[in-house]
Parts: structure tokens; sequence; C-alpha cells
């Protein structure tokens, strides 16, 4: 009798189980709520959060190039008017002292114009201390600028060549650097752990490689955890320096040594500001596909310092245990010598 209710109960389980199974595949707020932890739970592996980082700034070019692109600055119509205006007094001055004299007198005409071409250069002047470059916005905010605007803002590098102007914009910016930035920092551990994986494995497939070609009988012996030393970072990280001095000095009229001072002060989020993407176009002629590969290039070194870090880091702390190691043992030999010393000096006495 027992048996029986208790496979009874066993049975009722079963069907209450399986019912609420069944109302949680229906239900919509579960799956909603089930799917979303699937999409964070990919979101915070390394291929997530490399593609999460790159589709947040891309949203991020899009977004800024509708709000700034509007912008129109005063200045620029300013700077217009200014011009047409010294070119009317130009022609005022030319026409008045050519109907006046019947003859173009040169001296009377020189300080008429001088006068006329420093008001010029001082409103000029004026204008150019208050932000005025000569580029308009339609110019200055396409895509591969804006695009380099926001790695320049999540990674805190801030060239400080690109600014907001409107209040959409600032508070876009306020926004849009609150979560960049931690997500650029998950970015940076994430992307530093995979290249260093990448590269760990390759440096320890060649080191294993030349050692069974110099040591025929060192695959017998068991394989320890090979170490890839700092100075291989350091030669990475040399190499890619150069890559990009190279690709800068050949697009922009700048020296090699400007082009490696560029890619060091960005690569090191330094930001100083005197050489920046933006100037590599140039206003107007320059190709917008060379700002997506600088924002590649800058991405991607920076998956590389972090990679260094990681492995330099492993290097460091297995020399300092290495270190450790031997102090420990110089200490226990000294102490044995001086046992053995006062041993035998007593033995003696």
């Amino acid at each position: 009798m027992d048996s029986a209710n208790s496979d009874n109960s066993f049975s009722e389980h079963i069907e209450d189980t399986s019912s609420e199974t069944s109302y949680s595949m229906t239900d919509p707020k579960k799956t909603v709520k089930h799917c979303c932890r699937k999409i964070v739970t990919f979101m915070c592996t390394q291929v997530g959060v490399g593609g999460l980082i790159v589709g947040y700034a891309v949203v991020g070019a899009f977004s800024f190039s509708l709000i700034e692109g509007s912008y129109k600055d005063p200045k620029i119509d300013e700077v217009s008017n200014v011009a047409d205006y010294t070119v009317d007094e130009l022609w005022s001055i030319t026409y008045k002292l050519n109907k006046k004299l019947n003859l173009l007198e040169p001296e009377q005409w020189n300080q008429e114009v001088l006068k006329l071409l420093t008001l010029y250069q001082a409103n000029i002047t004026k204008c150019v201390k208050e932000g005025y470059n000569g580029i308009t916005k339609e110019v200055t905010w396409t895509f591969p600028a804006a695009l380099m605007f926001c790695l320049s803002v999540f990674t805190m590098i801030g060239y400080g060549n690109m600014v907001p102007h409107t209040i959409g914009g600032k508070v876009a910016t306020i926004v849009y650097a609150v979560f960049g930035i931690p997500l650029y920092i998950l970015y940076f551990k994430n992307m530093g752990k995979v290249l260093a994986q990448t590269f760990r494995w390759t440096y320890t497939w060649i080191y294993r490689c030349s050692m069974e070609d110099s040591h025929p009988l060192s695959n017998e012996q068991p394989q320890k955890r090979v170490i890839v030393p700092s100075t291989a970072c350091l030669w990475v990280l040399f190499a890619y320096v150069a890559t990009g001095t190279a690709m800068f000095s050949s697009w922009q009229s700048w020296s090699v040594m400007d082009s490696a001072y560029f890619c060091v002060t960005s690569l090191c989020k330094i930001g100083i500001g005197d050489f920046a993407p933006e100037n590599i176009l140039g206003p107007v002629d320059g190709d917008p596909t060379r700002l997506v590969f600088t924002f590649v290039y800058l991405l991607f070194g920076m998956g590389i310092i972090a990679m260094c870090f990681d492995l330099m880091k492993e290097d460091v702390t297995v020399r300092v245990r290495n270190l450790k190691n031997d102090i420990i043992l110089c200490f226990e030999d000294i102490q044995s010598r001086a046992v053995d010393f006062y041993k035998r000096r007593n033995s003696l006495e």
C-alpha cells in the first residue's frame, strides 16, 4: 500500500515538473530572461567583448556624426563676411583713387590697402583664437573622424583635436564615456589574455621545435612550461611601433621621429594632441579609410600592450620566485657552513 502511494506521488511529481518546465518554456518573460542571460554570457567572453567594443564605437560614430554634423560654426560665416568686406573695400579704394586722379597713385593706394589688410589680419587672428580652423563641421564630423573621436573618448587618450560644440553632443560625450571606459577596461583585460595565450603557444611551439632540432633526445624528457621572456615582448612592441611609424610617415608628411612619437604617445594613452589622427587626412583631400585603419591600429595595439603586460608579469613573477629560492638556498648554505664551523671549533677545543 505504501509502495503504491509512493509510486503515485512520484508520478505526480514528474507530471508537476514536466508541466512547470513546459510552462517555463512557453512563458515569454522567462524565455526573454533566458535569452538575455545567454547574450550577456557571450558578451563577457573574449570574442564577445571584442565585438562589443567595435560595435560600441560604430554606434557612437553614427550618433556623433548626426548630432555634431548639423552644427554650423558661426565663425565660418564671420570669416566669410570679413573676406567679402575686405574684397569690396579693396575694389572701392582702387576705383575711388582711379576716378579721382584718373591714374592709380601707388603710394596712397599702398597706404590704404595696408590699413585694410591690417584690419583683416586682426579680425582673422581673433577668429582663430576663438576656435576657427577653416574646416567645416561637415568635413570634420565624417564617420571615420567620429570613429576616432569615440576611440579617444573610451580609451581615455583625449587628443583634443575634435570637440563637441552642441549641448546634445556634450551630454552624449559624458554618457558615452561613463559606459565606454568600463567596457574598454574589460576589453583590455580579455584581449590581453587572448593574445597572451596565442603568443605563448606560438613561442612554446617554436622553442620546442628548436630544442628538438638541437637536442634530438629532448623529446624523451618531460616537457616543462615555457615562460615567454620579457625581451620577446619588447621586440613585439618595437616591431608594432615600427610598423605604425612606417605607415604614418608614408601617409602624411611627418618625419620618422614624429611618426614614432605619435605611435608611442597614442598607444600609451598620453594624448598630447600636437599630432592627432585628424591631421593624417588633411582637411579635404585625404582618404577617409586611413582613419579607419588608424582606429584598427590603435585598438589592436592596446591589446598588444595588454598582452605584453600579461606575459611580462608572468616572467617577472617567475624571476622573483627564482630569486627568492636562490636567496633561501644562500642563507641555508651560510647557516650550514656556520654550524660546521662552530662544530669544528668546539671539537678542537
